[in-house]
């Protein structure tokens, strides 16, 4: 009779959290405050107390953070804003950085 060996393996699984992004409004004289919130309110979800403050930060020192997310998710949202501020005639730009 054979005997039977038994092999076991154990492979570890590392889940490593993805970078995150900064996505980044920079301040024009074209795009009106107004604009800027309600892109901060329908596309990046905040509140409107919260849109207001980051639309003053672009104002007053020339750039704000609209949020900070996976690079796929910061793409779109920059992609959702681009398509947006061509439709209404503004040149609001943004950009990404790693945080």
């Amino acid at each position: 009779m054979k005997e039977q060996i038994s092999i076991q393996e154990k492979n570890k699984i590392i889940l490593k959290n993805p970078n995150m992004y900064k996505v980044l409004l920079h301040n024009d004289d074209y795009t009106t405050m107004e604009f800027v919130v309600f892109i901060l309110v329908n596309i990046f979800r905040k509140s409107n107390e919260e849109a207001t403050k980051i639309m003053l930060d672009v104002h007053k020192k020339g750039i704000g953070i609209a949020g900070v997310y996976t690079y796929d998710i910061a793409m779109t949202k920059i992609k959702q804003v681009e398509i947006l501020s061509e439709q209404e005639g503004f040149p609001l730009k943004l950009t990404i950085e790693e945080e």
